[in-house]
């Protein structure tokens, strides 16, 4: 089933997009996303007229359980689409590689073609890396400078002998 074609107009009225989708071992996840984030009203929204939607078409047989959530801190980078979206953010993927041990690379995400991806990755460098060889992927969320405690004053009391 072309689950982005069946799926895409129900959201498109709740102003959400389809981030991903993927069916396996009963159960449909379904993944969403807008510009500016998801909040649960729009997750809500989004599952109610999935579900609505199943129970009409009922294209799944036997029982599954449907799961619809936002992308997160760390998207998971699937297609074509998912690598260009994240142009300029830091990456983690793994390549699979013929004969050789899978090679994890991570940095920014450079530049993303046709058939590859280009990762500036922190020991090699850019690296490109065909889209068929990345076995996964994700963006990789980086927290700001971290906060120091504040220095602890010295104690003034001396131990006594007593």
């Amino acid at each position: 089933m072309d689950w982005e074609s069946a799926l895409e107009p129900l959201l498109t009225p709740l102003n959400l997009s389809l981030y991903d989708v993927e069916v396996e071992a009963h159960c449909l996840n379904v993944v969403v996303n807008r510009s500016g984030g998801v909040d649960l009203e729009a997750l809500t929204a989004a599952n109610r007229a999935i579900s609505k939607w199943l129970d009409e078409v009922d294209p799944i047989e036997g029982r599954f359980t449907l799961d619809v959530s936002s992308p997160g801190l760390e998207r998971r980078l699937r297609s074509r689409a998912h690598f260009h979206s994240a142009l300029g953010e830091r990456v983690t993927l793994r390549e699979r590689r013929d004969g050789l041990a899978t090679r994890r690379l991570e940095g920014p995400l450079l530049a993303v073609g046709d058939e590859v991806v280009t990762v500036d990755d922190g020991e090699l460098g850019p690296t490109e890396v065909a889209l068929a060889a990345v076995e996964r992927a994700r963006t990789v969320f980086q927290w700001g400078p971290s906060v120091s405690a504040a220095p602890r004053a010295k104690s003034s009391s001396a131990s006594r002998k007593g």
